[in-house]
């Protein structure tokens, strides 16, 4: 019996104990629309700070400009406020083939301003489509080591 091909396994479903940060930002002038409160767009780019920094922390900043984003869903709980301290954490919550999703919220003074998904794709450089994840990627975040059936 052959030994499975690691570029078609299955999804590893992230336990728990999944790789996660928590960033913490203040509402900056920038971030908020004429309303004085956030910009939709305020929550993703907090949301991509918080993926950079779960990247490096895992040492694999080398695959910033490889992760073109596939999808996200936002859904917008509460506003945020000019000046405003916030966390936002992301979690790491399934490693496919070729994708990773990644979970979040974003907290300010009256508990939970946004929570949602985000869904990216591993795409080497020099492909057009793609690629599977590397193995250092796969060994890196999918914590108990186990795929899913």
């Amino acid at each position: 019996m052959n030994a499975p091909d690691p570029l078609s396994a299955p999804p590893t479903d992230i336990p728990r104990s999944a790789p996660e940060v928590t960033v913490r930002h203040r509402v900056e002038w920038h971030d908020t629309d004429a309303s004085g409160h956030q910009h939709h767009s305020a929550i993703l780019r907090w949301v991509e700070s918080a993926e950079a920094e779960l990247l490096r922390s895992y040492g694999l900043e080398w695959l910033f400009g490889r992760t073109p984003r596939v999808r996200h869903e936002v859904s917008y709980r509460a506003r945020l406020w000019f000046g405003e301290t916030v966390s936002t954490r992301l979690r790491v919550e399934r490693l496919g083939r070729t994708s990773l999703g990644y979970a979040f919220d974003v907290h300010g003074k009256e508990g939970t301003a946004a929570e949602g998904k985000l869904i990216v794709a591993h795409a080497a450089p020099e492909s057009p489509t793609a690629t599977p994840w590397p193995q250092a990627v796969r060994d890196a975040l999918a914590a108990d080591g186990k795929e899913s059936a």
